[in-house]
């Protein structure tokens, strides 16, 4: 292909690492513009109208040439003061577009001038593959245009390629936000939470006992330090140590002991979400309302394949005057098949001390076989009437570890935290 006529020689490189401007190649091939300018002032053109028709440049000669003593200016008209005895910034672009190297200083002359570029490293890079055969495409080959001077090797197109792991999201974590973007789209609000909680609310408020055997020290944790906190409202207090004492005004008998608030105040891990709920129902609901909560909490046990001593919970009670018992069972039963993927589950009856009716949701899972995830029932009178609430509630809790299990396909909850590369890798985005 002919070369552009207009665009001066072909730049080559020198050793020294710079390459010409399209500017600095002009100049090496027309002639700097000082240059131009004197042999036109000692060609008799001295007039600075004139001058600009025949260098676009003037300015930059002009610069140049008074800077160096070579001309004065009086009355428009350029007087040549002293001939140059050279000009050896002209010499040094020939030679580095001959590739020849020239002194550091004046190298940093023409790059002050923009008439030469420092090499960047990938031009060298470039040219060495000139000819050979290469894998791919490189940085260097793309930016120096040498890419057309090199032989590609051919692709196979039947090997494997290399796997490729984007980042995403562990798993489990986004399992869990499905499970609340669900609950939301169904109309349920989050309920706040402690991980830190009092036994009143953990416990007292839930209308059990505190010489329940749930409440040994063998069942629930404890804190060292503080070891005690405050107590809510006195009004709910009363209500709540009354309904436990003697019954109050809910009909019931109590529980019959005398309430010690200093066993109330004790702090402790929050053994249950249930707790979320007596705290929400206490400081005010909707009626109809829905609330739900996934926290964390905290109980002692064997670790297995199916339990820990700490898991998340997902909390939900709806108070309605028009749901009855029937309406919990179906509500549990399409959350186990929709977000759990759980193909059969079954409800066994249970006992929990703050509902009545109570019952245990299961599922079968393909290799754990059945697979306790959830209880539920209907709230006590004596745990709603103290927290000022007189219609009926209906409330759940899910293991919702053991419900990812099914939902992740896995066998082991501890797999649910683990920090194995491997394994997260080959958990699918679903």
């Amino acid at each position: 292909m002919p070369r552009d006529p207009n665009k001066g020689p072909r730049s080559r490189k020198q050793e020294a690492g710079m390459e010409l401007t399209e500017e600095g190649r002009r100049y090496a091939s027309e002639g700097l513009p000082e240059k131009r300018l004197i042999g036109l002032v000692s060609g008799g053109k001295n007039s600075i109208v004139q001058l600009k028709n025949s260098l676009p440049e003037l300015d930059i000669a002009l610069a140049w040439s008074k800077k160096r003593g070579w001309i004065r200016i009086e009355k428009g008209r350029l007087i040549l003061v002293k001939e140059p005895s050279g000009y050896p910034e002209q010499d040094s672009l020939k030679m580095i577009s001959e590739g020849k190297p020239v002194p550091e200083e004046m190298l940093k002359t023409l790059e002050s001038r923009k008439l030469v570029v420092r090499e960047a490293p990938h031009i060298g890079e470039g040219r060495a593959l000139h000819g050979k055969e290469v894998a791919g495409l490189t940085p260097a080959l793309i930016k120096t245009g040498h890419w057309r001077n090199v032989r590609f090797r051919p692709y196979n197109i039947r090997a494997t390629g290399e796997k490729a792991y984007p980042g995403k999201r562990h798993p489990y974590n986004r399992f869990l936000s499905q499970v609340r973007q669900k609950l939301v789209e169904l109309g349920f609000r989050e309920m706040p939470g402690h991980l830190i909680e009092s036994e009143f609310w953990n416990f007292d408020a839930l209308f059990q006992a505190q010489d329940h055997p749930s409440r040994d020290w063998t069942q629930t944790y404890s804190l060292r330090n503080p070891r005690t906190g405050s107590l809510p409202d006195r009004k709910i207090v009363s209500q709540v140590r009354q309904t436990h004492e003697n019954g109050w005004k809910t009909g019931s008998t109590g529980w019959g002991y005398k309430w010690s608030p200093a066993k109330a105040a004790k702090l402790m891990p929050r053994a249950h979400t249930t707790a979320c709920s007596a705290r929400q129902l206490a400081s005010g609901v909707d009626i109809p309302g829905k609330y739900f909560a996934i926290s964390r909490c905290f109980r002692p046990d064997v670790i297995d394949a199916t339990h820990g001593v700490e898991f998340n919970q997902t909390e939900g009670i709806v108070i309605d005057p028009s749901l009855d018992f029937r309406s919990l069972l179906g509500l549990l039963k399409q959350f186990a098949l929709e977000m759990a993927g759980a193909e059969e589950v079954r409800f066994l009856p249970d006992y929990y001390p703050f509902t009545e009716p109570s019952c245990q949701l299961s599922a079968r899972h393909p290799e754990l076989g059945w697979v306790e995830f959830a209880g539920s029932g209907i709230f006590r009178e004596e745990l709603t009437k103290p927290l000022g609430i007189d219609e009926p509630v209906i409330a759940w809790g899910l293991g919702i570890d053991r419900l990812a299990m099914f939902r992740l396909g896995i066998k082991d909850i501890r797999e649910l935290f683990t920090r194995n590369i491997g394994l997260l890798r080959k958990q699918r985005v679903f």
